[in-house]
């Protein structure tokens, strides 16, 4: 019987052990945290219909229905407003619902809780994910079979071995020692409030119900998640949430997250080892300038939620032989956040790969896999550079402030051209559907 090694419990590496699992292949996956609750850096994820297809596809039909049950209200709108919320494009509501309309109704764009889908994809694979295993080196062996080492002096052999350890991925670095990591020059920071009456009155309708991004000078941008559960609404089982202290880890009601991204010469050199507080200074200072109603959203973050990123990007890699050694999501592919679907792109590796080892043997299988990752995961990749980049004219020192001019008029121009608009919103779909892409 097959035996799949999987390094690496994010959402890649236990969506494939799910679709093994359920397949009745044997796998075991071995995480370096030491508990389920351990390394959960991020609030909130867009779950795109690639990624909820994945899912789909991948995990038993009842934790499926778990998943689409603990998603927060799907955004409506895409929002894109200057620093003094002046509204430079929006699109999305009702007046583009038939563009919004998922090619399949399941498919559809999700925000879910980062912590709560782990916990999701953690169900049911208790006895088969090892926590507190870092993985050191593998060796593949003259019967065929691969063995994974880990620093406790532990070991696991197997007929496959999955990377799917991140972007610092060990597997890669021995794997693909010349697959290049790439500095951005930019880096943010990540905060979290309550969704409550005072923070309501602070967002616009568009923002309550939509995904927004701030464009401001120095090339600061800004981004607001809200979310709003349907079934929350002011009252928590105590006992759902005793497992998880503070506010940080407590995704059962409602919330708002943003993001503060800037570049490298705009901040501190220790910017990466700044503690929460900190950090959560720094944001204020740096928008004090700006609308009361956003400068009051980054004052009432939790300033122990706050946490720093360093925005790195793969350089696409040519295809390489295949073997019984694979990598899947950030491990091979890290991208930027400039098109959204980094988780859903890693989702998208483990539906592929998992429909694969169901139905071939294991080469066969890497094979097909890689050859199509190739295509859709690099395509991903540089769409993602080319819109987050710090070599971009907006964070140039002297002519920045004109490149955010000419952006911003530039987007109130196709703001108020309703067919270019519409054009534009359903490139960004297809960019994260591919079944819209064959319809």
């Amino acid at each position: 019987m097959m035996h799949v090694l999987i390094v690496g419990a994010g959402t890649g590496g236990l969506c494939l052990a799910q679709r093994l699992r359920g397949a009745g292949i044997g796998v075991s996956v071995f995480e370096r945290d030491r508990t389920r609750t351990d390394g959960l850096f991020g609030y909130r994820v867009g779950i795109s219909p690639d990624g909820s297809r994945a899912l789909r596809s991948c995990l038993p039909r009842p934790l499926f229905e778990t998943f689409k049950a603990t998603a927060a209200i799907g955004p409506q709108y895409t929002n894109f407003v200057t620093e003094q919320l002046g509204e430079l494009f929006s699109a999305g509501g009702p007046e583009d619902e038939d563009l919004l309309a998922p090619v399949d109704p399941e498919a559809s764009e999700r925000s879910v809780s980062r912590m709560t889908l782990r916990q999701v994809l953690l169900t049911g694979l208790e006895d088969v994910v090892h926590f507190g295993k870092k993985f050191e080196r593998y060796t593949q062996n003259p019967d065929g079979t691969v063995t994974a080492y880990f620093a406790d002096g532990t070991s696991a052999t197997g007929d496959l071995l999955v990377g799917a350890d991140g972007t610092s991925s060990n597997v890669r670095k021995q794997y693909l020692p010349d697959a290049k990591l790439v500095e951005t020059d930019l880096f943010g920071v990540t905060g979290k409030l309550p969704l409550n009456d005072e923070t309501r009155r602070l967002l616009t309708p568009r923002m309550l119900r939509g995904v927004t991004m701030v464009f401001a000078p120095k090339g600061i941008n800004t981004i607001f998640h809200v979310m709003e559960f349907e079934w929350q609404r002011g009252e928590t089982d105590p006992e759902l949430i005793k497992a998880w202290p503070g506010m940080t880890f407590d995704n059962t009601r409602d919330y708002i997250m943003w993001g503060f991204g800037s570049h490298r010469r705009l901040l501190p050199p220790d910017f990466m080892s700044m503690p929460g507080p900190a950090l959560h200074k720094l944001v204020v200072e740096r928008t004090k300038s700006w609308h009361p109603n956003l400068r009051r959203l980054f004052e009432l973050a939790d300033s122990s939620s706050c946490f720093p990123l360093n925005i790195r990007t793969s350089e696409p890699v040519d295809p390489w032989p295949s073997s019984n050694v694979t990598l899947i999501g950030d491990a091979i592919h890290t991208m930027t956040p400039g098109l959204g679907v980094g988780a859903n792109t890693a989702l998208r590796d483990a539906q592929i790969l998992g429909d694969n080892l169901v139905r071939l043997p294991v080469l066969e299988a890497v094979t097909d896999f890689e050859r199509q990752m190739h295509g859709y995961a690099w395509d991903a990749v540089v769409k993602s550079r080319a819109r987050f980049n710090g070599n971009s004219l907006a964070y140039k020192p002297v002519i920045g402030r004109a490149g955010l001019a000419m952006m911003r008029t530039g987007m109130r121009v196709v703001n108020h051209v309703r067919p270019l608009k519409r054009k534009i919103l359903m490139a960004e779909l297809k960019n994260r559907d591919h079944a819209r892409q064959e319809a």
